[in-house]
């Protein structure tokens, strides 16, 4: 942001020797990440127990980016196009965030308010990160259109899908690079709740959350474009975490 003049501090606090900031752990079924925690290391950690959380941190930038960028960061910074908040809001995360004034919780919903703007206020940093991990009986599905990778998304849709049975107990759906914030997709999961989760009732779902999207148009993509790729990449997310929590995915 500063290398395209969008932030001019006139203070720069340098915070990489706070080793309380570099917590790493699994905590009442979620992980929980310290301010300095990089991406590099998540996605390496990430892999046997929280396999989603490493296939998306796979398409942030590159990996000379991911080994100094963290994810509190990325977060922080809630740029649309970004992979890491449409995680976190889909996964119903949350942020600690301290001041001079004390500590404060702020959940994903109420996190992301604009294009690279957050409910953070101008005094407070994200001290810390808590994901929570999929359940076992819970299947999950990450996809990303860019014109190459490592590039911003041009359409990208996260979904997990937990089953009771043959039947969806609950599916999440959140969608990114397709307006100003990610957004979740709450039609499109009342669709499925409750149904059994076949191709047709996973492209009525995707239709819906089509539906309620507004992007932008720009010179990558134009509005309907965005509206038709997500469609088409929420239907492969869902399809993805149904296939994982049956057990018949071969990915």
């Amino acid at each position: 942001m500063m290398n395209f003049r969008l932030a001019r501090p006139a203070v720069l606090v340098d915070i990489n020797r706070i080793a309380a900031l570099e917590s790493f752990r699994e905590e009442g079924g979620a992980l929980v990440m310290g301010a300095l925690v990089r991406q590099r290391a998540v996605e390496r950690a990430a892999r046997p127990r929280f396999p989603l959380l490493a296939a998306a941190m796979r398409h942030v930038g590159h990996e000379a980016i991911r080994t100094r960028g963290t994810v509190a960061g990325s977060l922080a910074h809630a740029d649309p196009a970004a992979e890491l908040p449409a995680l976190l809001l889909c996964l119903d995360g949350e942020v600690r965030a301290r001041s001079a004034r004390g500590e404060r919780t702020i959940a994903a919903r109420d996190l992301f308010v604009g294009a690279l703007t957050t409910s953070l206020r101008a005094d407070e940093l994200i001290t810390e990160v808590r994901l929570p991990v999929p359940g076992e009986a819970t299947g999950w599905g990450f996809e990303e259109v860019a014109r190459r990778h490592g590039d911003f998304a041009l359409a990208g849709a996260v979904a997990t899908v937990a089953l009771d049975g043959a039947r969806v107990a609950r599916a999440s759906i959140a969608v990114f690079a397709c307006g100003p914030t990610p957004v979740r997709a709450p039609a499109a999961e009342a669709a499925l709740a409750g149904h059994d989760p076949s191709a047709e009732a996973i492209d009525a779902a995707a239709r819906a959350a089509a539906d309620g999207l507004t992007p932008d148009a720009d010179l990558h993509a134009t509005a309907a474009y965005r509206k038709r790729v997500a469609r088409t990449l929420v239907a492969r997310a869902l399809t993805a975490a149904v296939d994982r929590a049956r057990g018949t995915s071969r990915r």
